[in-house]
């Protein structure tokens, strides 16, 4: 379903934002706040309670917001992170994404402590195309028959930022529109993620997969590939999705922990650029309550690991 440019219910229960529920299992506009510093602790409270519920929240009319104002709003709800877990890298909390990540993925779900929560800012919009959809992850583990759910709990997967455009071993499949190969192998990540997580703040249970995914653990090539396939398809069902028009002045911030989301190729060869800034996540915890694992690389050097008290 595309959003964003109807008039929709307010819900109940927001004292100090308006908060517009946009399809029945994902998305919610939020308006009444400006983006910025020193946002009143209970306008806050209200907008992260709208993003647990609604996994991806809106924001139109925020032309004034520049990179300062964007990293000023996200250290009000979190520890606010390197742009992209690169060692050699500048370090910039803004990551500038210009390619097209076109496949259904979760941030950085290559390391052992992916992103908390994401927000993206329109800076150069196409005349046509260049929404961006996203996919609410606990629905679909919600969605799954009962056997399947006791097989995903106990499954795992190995996620990774490694590929070779000769021979993608990626279940999940690769966008080399957006990495550089010759980067990807020297800033080299995988870690064992349960393939059902608990979401540390509401404990409800969602299925982390997407494009970064190897393989499923212990499984045969061609078993790995249906199950992963059986399960994706769940995630990006129709009614499980919401696709949003970006207009200038448009900022989206997503529970990365919940959703998976990619962006939709077309809009031809016109330029294209968003601007990424990422909260700090936990390490992901199976329903058997044991954590991922990193199996190759170090991600210390992009974040420290995030607590959260439910």
């Amino acid at each position: 379903m595309t959003t964003g440019l109807t008039d929709t219910e307010v819900e109940a229960g927001y004292s100090t934002v308006e908060v517009s529920r946009l399809t029945a299992n994902i998305g919610a506009r939020i308006d009444g706040i400006r983006i910025g510093a020193d946002l009143d602790p209970r306008q806050l409270a209200e907008v992260r309670r709208a993003l647990l519920r609604h996994r991806v929240v809106f924001f139109r009319g925020q032309q004034h917001v520049e990179d300062a104002d964007h990293i000023a709003f996200a250290e009000q709800l979190g520890t606010v992170t390197k742009g992209y877990p690169s060692p050699h890298g500048t370090g910039s909390m803004v990551l500038e994404i210009g390619g097209k990540a076109k496949r259904w993925h979760t941030d950085i779900s290559c390391i052992d402590r992916a992103p908390a929560i994401s927000i993206l800012r329109a800076v150069d919009l196409t005349p046509y195309g260049g929404s961006t959809a996203w996919a609410n992850t606990v629905s679909a583990y919600e969605s799954l028959h009962p056997g399947l759910q006791a097989l995903a709990d106990r499954l795992w997967a190995v996620h990774t930022n490694s590929f070779d455009r000769r021979d993608d071993e990626r279940i999940g499949g690769v966008d080399v529109d957006l990495l550089e190969p010759a980067t990807v192998r020297e800033d080299m990540f995988e870690t064992e993620h349960p393939v059902v997580r608990v979401h540390p703040e509401t404990g409800e249970r969602s299925l982390m997969l997407g494009n970064m995914v190897r393989r499923i653990i212990g499984l045969a090539p061609d078993d790995s590939q249906a199950l992963f396939d059986l399960f994706q398809r769940h995630i990006t069902r129709m009614n499980n999705t919401i696709r949003w028009d970006w207009r200038p002045g448009d900022m989206a911030m997503w529970d990365n922990r919940s959703t998976q989301h990619c962006a939709i190729d077309d809009y031809d060869d016109h330029p294209r650029l968003m601007h990424r800034v990422t909260l700090a996540g936990d390490l992901p915890v199976s329903v058997d309550g044991v954590r991922s694992t990193p199996r190759v690389g170090d991600a210390s050097c992009y974040s420290p690991i995030a607590s959260f008290d439910r």
